[in-house]
Parts: structure tokens; C-alpha cells; sequence
């Protein structure tokens, strides 16, 4: 394709050198460059791509997309715009001839619950015969062909060449969360979303937002580009969503009078069974995800499906053969006379909702094993400190993902919060070993809960992903015992 064609929706200040060239692909990562490649210079938290525009050149680029004026002699054109982000979406948009206009794209966003709310949705539109791709933190997926995830949402090139690749591969659908980085961070802009999903705001990125207010802002900005939206208002953030958007809106809740209703609700150790209650009908759920916050992710992707016109039968049916999330209220089950759960809850809110959802059914007592990210929100570190003491009966404080900051002054941060409540903590750095300890000390009737980090295969120490996955620690654990 020729660069011109590209630029046609581009707010370009300046272009120097030939429009008519030849691109054979776009890249905002210098060592991705090939010969005939656009590179867009963006500016991120820890590098600046500015930096390696020469490096770009000399790898083959044939154009450079630049927010800053940088002297480029030919035959490489030059474009200096006020945006890069924003011109590395249009451009890989026209790239790959605007996937998302060839796909009915599902955007879901919210604090918590955007992963199972996909995957719910995901097995919705299946049952209903529509080949689906999936796009979120633990993996992209086109029907069954399971791709790596490096982020929740891909950047814009990644995102539309993710999308053609799914066209390619027959996909009708593209269900993918959105989170409120990608979203500010225009990785999405231009979209178009067929649906978008609320599930809920509570405390989380502040040390990216600053405010919950600017968070708010950032989630509603999918809502401009969606044809309809799905909302929880027994949530306050979704209330208000609900109040200022001009679009088709299907709510849902458990204590609202919404347009989906949970009711006659039961949870248990291997669930949850309610009555979807619409207008028109009534209709038995089941679920084998327990807690709570399990019936809120069923509501939003029941809604969605409505929204979609699937029946509700075809997504009660759906739902039930649904067997669960990796790393999401995760079973990990050596027969032993206790139960080992290994979740993704990394907010205080999360960390709560699974908690309360352990104590529902615990015959005995509740060991949690928990830590909080480095390099993240702060704030939150002694708020989830006193979540943690005050909803278990033995909180074992470790690491998480330190990145660059130092384990042992997170846990300091996590304890102000465990000090509020009790001195039923005790602090292990060491996150293997604090998992070994949980579960020695385990009695039959006990449950061991393993927060933090759910799914991933790796812990981030420094600037390394070093491998380590709880659930094969727990494993490991487990058959040593």
C-alpha cells in the first residue's frame, strides 16, 4: 500500500519526501523494522521511540512518523504530527483496510471481571454458531488457535492486525477487553465497538489516573464508540454511566430495578444458580465460578448477548457448560482434605469480593497468601493490607511483581493496613516459600487462597519476567505434603 493512502485521515504538520512510496508494514518498536516499514516514534513511560528513529532508518524504515521535528535526510519521508498514538491508529486502521467495520467488535471494560466477562461472552456467541476471536490478559485467541498476550489491550498495530488475522481466519466476532491505559492511550481510537461492557470502578492505576475521576473519564470514552452498551448500576460509576449516555443501554444488577435481574441467587463451592429476569422472560443460570461477583459477570454477558439477539436459552446453556477461567477462582485439586484456590485479585475490591466468596462456604479457616505489584497504585497497598487480615484467619504477606522496587518495602506499605485490623499476619519476601508455608499449615476443612497474580507464568523482578506460575508451586506443594 502507498503511504498517501495511509495519511488520508492523518492531521499531518509536516511531510517531507515521497508520499508515494511503498509500505510493507507499521511498527512502533525500532526492532521490529523491516525494508518498507513506517515506524511511528511514540514516547512511553520508561523509553522514548523518539530515541530510535536512526536505529528505525538503518533497520529498512522508509518513513518516520514523529511528534518532535527531527532532520531526516531522503530518500526516508518524514511526518511530524501532534499525536503519534493517535496517527498510529489511523494509519494501522487504512493498513489492514479497517477490520473492526468487517467484525462485530465487543468492548469490555471495568475494574474487575473483564476477563471471565469475555470468555462468558465468547462461549455465548459460540453456542449461538459464530466463530469468535478473543483478545484479553491471558491470551488472544482466534477460534481455537491460542496466541501469547503481552498486554490486556494490544497497541493500535497490534490490535487491527490481530483483527485481519481473525477476518482471515473466518472469525465474525472479536470480544476483547479494554482497559482504561488503552483507552486513554488511544490504543482503541477509531474502533468501532458493536457493544460495550461495564462491569464496575473501584480503586486501581491511580498512580496512572491520579484521580478516580480522571479513571471514570477514561472507561467512558469506549461508550462514544460503541453502538450500544451493557451496564452494571448496582455499581455507582455504572449508574452514572448510565445517566449520561445517548445510546442503547441494556442494565443489569442484583439490588436495581435493571433491565437483567438476578434472582432467588445461590452460591457454593462449586457455583453459582440464579433467575435471569427480563421483561419477558425468566430463566435458570448456572455457573461454575462461586462468588458473588461471579453472578455480576454472568448479568453483563447475558446482557450483552440480548443485545446481540441470542435467545436466552441458547446463553443459559452456554453458561453451564462453561468450565471456568485459568487463574480465575482456580481449583487446584492433588485430593487433598483442603481446598487451594489460586485468583487473579489484585485490587482491594477483588481481593474482598473472593474473600467474602471463600467465607461463604469455608468449613474452617481461610489462609490467604498475598502481595501487591511494584512500579503500581500505591495507595491501595495498606487498604488490601486490611482487606487481607480482616477477612482471613491467617494472612501470609510476599511478594508479587516487585519490578523495580524493593519486596520487602511493599510488604512494609501492605502491614500499616494488617496492623488496623489484627496481628494475624506474618511476612514471607519469599513468595514460593510463603505458598510451601500456606500450605503446611493447612488442616482438612481449611481453604488456602493464592491472590495476586491468577494466571501468569512469570514474577517481574527488575526489568525481568523470571518463571514462576502459583499454580504449579501449589501444585508442587501440594504433592510433597
Amino acid at each position: 500500500m502507498q503511504l498517501y493512502k495511509l495519511l488520508e485521515n492523518v492531521k499531518a504538520n509536516r511531510i517531507c519526501g515521497d508520499k508515494n512510496v511503498e509500505v510493507r508494514g507499521i511498527t512502533y518498536d525500532s526492532r521490529k523494522v523491516e525494508n518498507g516499514f513506517v515506524f511511528v516514534a511514540i514516547k512511553g513511560f520508561e523509553k522514548d521511540g523518539h530515541d530510535f528513529i536512526q536505529d528505525a532508518i538503518n533497520r529498512g524504515a522508509v518513513a518516520v512518523i514523529s511528534q518532535k521535528y527531527v532532520h531526516i535526510s531522503p530518500p526516508t519521508v518524514f511526518i511530524q504530527v501532534e499525536d503519534s498514538r493517535q496517527a498510529l491508529a489511523e494509519i494501522s486502521a487504512a493498513y489492514y483496510d479497517y477490520p473492526f467495520r468487517k467484525l462485530k467488535v465487543i468492548g469490555v471494560t471495568g475494574t474487575n471481571g473483564k476477563t471471565t466477562t469475555t470468555y462468558l461472552i465468547k462461549s455465548i456467541l459460540e453456542e449461538a454458531g459464530f466463530k469468535v476471536g478473543l483478545i484479553g490478559t491471558i491470551a488472544n485467541k482466534i477460534g481455537q488457535k491460542e496466541l501469547p498476550s503481552v498486554r490486556t489491550t494490544p497497541e493500535s498495530s497490534d490490535l487491527y492486525d490481530l483483527f485481519s488475522q481473525m477476518i482471515k481466519e473466518g472469525a465474525e466476532y472479536a470480544v476483547m477487553e479494554v482497559s482504561s491505559h488503552s483507552l486513554e492511550l488511544k490504543r482503541v481510537y477509531g474502533c468501532e465497538f458493536e457493544v460495550g461492557v461495564f462491569t464496575n470502578l473501584t480503586q486501581d492505576h491511580l498512580d496512572f489516573h491520579k484521580t478516580m475521576e480522571n479513571y471514570f473519564q477514561a472507561k467512558r470514552k469506549l461508550f462514544y464508540q460503541s453502538k450500544k452498551a451493557a451496564i452494571n448500576i448496582d455499581d455507582v460509576s455504572g449508574k452514572r454511566l448510565l445517566t449520561e449516555l445517548k445510546l442503547p443501554v441494556y442494565s443489569y444488577g442484583i439490588e436495581e430495578n435493571a433491565t437483567v435481574i438476578a434472582r432467588d441467587i445461590q452460591i457454593n463451592e462449586f457455583g453459582i444458580k440464579f433467575s435471569a429476569v427480563t421483561l419477558d422472560e425468566n430463566t435458570q443460570i448456572s455457573l461454575k465460578i462461586p462468588g458473588k461477583f461471579s453472578v455480576y459477570n454472568a448479568l453483563a454477558a447475558i446482557s450483552c448477548g440480548l443485545l446481540l439477539n441470542i435467545d436466552l436459552k441458547t446463553i443459559s446453556t452456554a453458561l453451564k457448560k462453561q468450565p471456568g477461567v485459568p487463574g480465575r477462582f482456580e481449583l487446584i485439586d492433588e485430593k487433598q482434605e483442603f481446598a487451594v484456590i489460586v485468583d487473579y485479585a489484585h485490587t482491594p475490591d477483588s481481593l474482598e469480593n473472593i474473600l467474602k466468596a471463600v467465607r461463604n462456604f469455608v468449613r474452617k479457616r481461610v489462609i490467604l497468601v498475598f502481595g501487591c505489584g511494584g512500579d503500581r497504585d500505591r495507595s491501595k497497598r495498606p487498604i488490601m493490607g486490611e482487606i487481607g487480615t480482616k477477612y482471613s484467619d491467617v494472612c501470609i504477606i510476599t511478594s508479587d511483581n516487585p519490578r523495580t522496587e524493593n519486596p520487602e518495602s511493599i510488604i512494609q506499605e501492605i502491614e500499616k493496613g494488617c496492623k488496623n485490623v489484627s496481628k494475624n499476619y506474618i511476612k514471607i519476601t519469599d513468595r514460593k516459600k510463603a505458598i510451601e508455608y500456606a500450605i503446611a499449615i493447612a488442616r482438612p476443612g481449611d481453604v488456602v487462597l493464592i491472590a495476586g497474580k491468577g494466571h501468569e507464568a512469570y514474577q517481574v523482578i527488575g526489568d525481568r519476567a523470571i518463571p514462576f506460575d502459583d499454580r504449579k508451586i501449589a501444585r508442587q506443594a501440594l504433592r510433597k505434603r
